[in-house]
């Protein structure tokens, strides 16, 4: 351990040592797994030399960003830990439009920077998630059907690679590498920089809530789906099924009630907003509408007092291109019946000039424009794991007739390694032999794995 001691400019942390047991905890509180060692790299030399020393030494790696991800992957019994959540430099070039990112930044860390200059990236809609995960499974979020996809705004990615050299990946440069690292998860190398173009996005955004009785949600989905046929690209909307939490603006007689929320954002011009809002806000009999203009950073957190870190979590996701009326039935049975107040299925629409993308041009393959359904189970108590786990695998099995061919990757449970094909489609080949070029070992393997293509196999 003393020459990869020496060789960082970050820590190595063993178990007994302090900081070690907060190194090792993520986001997801069903995980409590210690690994042999972590390395905390202080920037691309630190990445470097822990890439060699697992390789070296046959370690089996995990690699930490922002450890949101739900399968936990971001840490394994036994194995090394390479914890890149001290390099969160944000740097924005604001004539140029560009941003340079650093792989242990937070989403709110992304934000704060750009905002400052009103610019913005498309990312996710939970201020701690990392940029690295979110990034390197696609990343989608309120100005995705405006801006794209967060890997349609990668411009370049700085990778150390398994035989420890340090690359540019661009479409200019290992562009082959650079296709495989927009959708291909951590597979191909470890990111030690990002660069994003940035856009035009703030101050302020006009977005919130509608929230409705639970009992008006069989008429008012199949509206939602027709509102979302014909919304701008600037107008994002999804729907959110769960109890109410004691949100201050909610009457408390409503509190731990069941309710339909319409959760929406237009990213353009106030006015041109207030117009294209209003069949949403004209919908139904809302218990309270609090739509109106709010800081782009404060609308990107709005959602975290719901998803803070320690809590238990477990995910099951469809990708729908219509939500027919069986799904429907299925999400309010379930939503009828809920594990855990904290538990929700949130149902988001994707599409606009993510759409625009054809499917293999990135590894992330589902561009249509579709409907993402998360069933989100979370809760505190070990007693309800099974309870909260079988109830989210039995809403996933209810709504299969109507379900498409695809999944998104980062919202892929850790027990679903046969549905690694839906994730890539027909751009898994060209992935396997990418791996099989910059990873033919497999060292990264250390998640959703995709297995390098064997020579046999490429010859056939």
């Amino acid at each position: 351990m003393e020459p990869l001691a020496a060789a960082l400019r970050g820590a190595l942390l063993q178990e007994g040592d302090p900081g070690f047991d907060t190194a090792r905890a993520i986001w997801n509180g069903m995980i409590d797994r210690k690994p042999s060692l972590i390395v905390q790299a202080a920037g691309p030399a630190d990445i470097c030399a822990a890439v060699d020393f697992a390789r070296t030494n046959g370690l089996r790696m995990a690699i930490r960003a922002g450890g949101h991800q739900i399968a936990g992957l971001a840490v394994e019994e036994g194995s090394m830990m390479l914890d890149l959540s001290a390099m969160r430099s944000v740097r924005v070039d604001a004539t140029a439009g560009t941003v340079r990112v650093e792989p242990g930044a937070t989403l709110g860390d992304l934000d704060h920077e750009t905002q400052a200059f009103g610019l913005a990236v498309p990312v996710g809609v939970n201020s701690t998630t990392g940029i690295a995960g979110l990034t390197l499974g696609g990343g989608f979020g309120w100005i995705t059907r405006k801006y794209g996809m967060t890997i349609d705004n990668l411009l370049s990615a700085d990778v150390v690679l398994a035989n420890g050299e340090c690359v540019r990946a661009s479409a200019q440069e290992n562009p082959d590498l650079f296709w495989a690292l927009r959708g291909g998860g951590g597979n191909f190398g470890v990111v030690s920089s990002f660069e994003f173009r940035a856009h035009p996005v703030g101050p302020e955004v006009l977005s919130g809530l509608v929230i409705h009785p639970i009992e008006a949600a069989a008429d008012l989905l199949p509206k939602f789906q027709e509102l979302c046929d014909r919304a701008p690209d600037d107008l994002t909307i999804w729907a959110v099924l769960r109890k109410a939490p004691p949100l201050p603006f909610l009457p408390a007689d409503w509190h731990g009630r069941e309710i339909l929320i319409f959760a929406a954002c237009y990213a353009g011009d106030m006015s041109e907003g207030e117009a294209a809002m209003h069949e949403l806000r004209a919908l139904g009999t809302p218990i309270v509408d609090v739509i109106g203009p709010h800081p782009f950073t404060g609308w990107q957190a709005a959602f975290d007092p719901l998803l803070t870190p320690g809590a238990r979590n477990y995910w099951k996701s469809r990708d729908f291109l219509r939500l027919g009326a069986g799904t429907i039935k299925a999400i309010l049975d379930a939503v009828g019946d809920l594990p855990d107040p904290q538990s929700e299925v949130f149902i988001a629409h994707v599409g606009g000039a993510m759409a625009r993308v054809a499917a293999d041009a990135t590894a992330y393959p589902q561009r249509a424009g579709h409907f993402v359904m998360n069933v989100h189970t979370r809760w505190d108590d070990p007693a309800k794991d099974a309870a909260c786990i079988a109830w989210a695998r039995q809403l996933f099995r209810d709504t299969a007739a109507d379900a498409a061919p695809s999944v998104y990757v980062n919202f892929m449970p850790e027990d679903e390694p046969d549905r690694l094909g839906e994730a890539y489609g027909g751009n898994m080949q060209r992935l396997q032999e990418i791996k099989a070029r910059y990873d033919p070992g497999n060292l990264f393997r250390v998640n959703h794995n995709i297995r390098p293509m064997l020579a046999q196999q490429a010859a056939q």
